[in-house]
């Protein structure tokens, strides 16, 4: 299993940008995938959330300004972040499991190596 994300870098609070995270070596269609954070300090924090059949679920501190999704065709999971807060600086993983769908990190069995996201204000 290898999960592989992008997308990261440095913008200015209200930009935006789009984290991706390529999938391969299970069936990806059948699993859950998750967006978690965490900053320097702080605990892990499970951020978005979506089901194998498309449900979502986010975390308050980014309901209404990311946006989670999937393209089973291509493997490839996504979450759209805008407008960009400099408290939303971190590391981002994504995250997959068959089961867990929910923010706690521990119960999802697949992790990629992350991506750093550096908002500045």
């Amino acid at each position: 299993v290898r999960l592989e994300e992008s997308g990261g870098g440095a913008v200015q609070g209200g930009g935006s940008l789009r984290l991706s995270c390529a999938a391969s070596g299970y069936t990806y269609s059948s699993y859950c995938m998750g967006w978690f954070r965490q900053a320097p300090g702080k605990a892990r924090e499970g951020i978005a959330f979506i089901t194998a059949d498309g449900s979502t679920n986010y975390a308050d501190s980014v309901k209404g300004r990311f946006t989670i999704s999937r393209d089973n065709a291509k493997n490839t999971l996504y979450l759209q972040m805008n407008p960009l807060k400099p408290e939303d600086t971190a590391m981002y993983y994504c995250a997959a499991d068959r089961y867990a769908c929910g923010p706690i990190w521990y119960q999802f069995d697949y992790w990629g190596q992350g991506t750093q996201v550096t908002v500045s204000s």
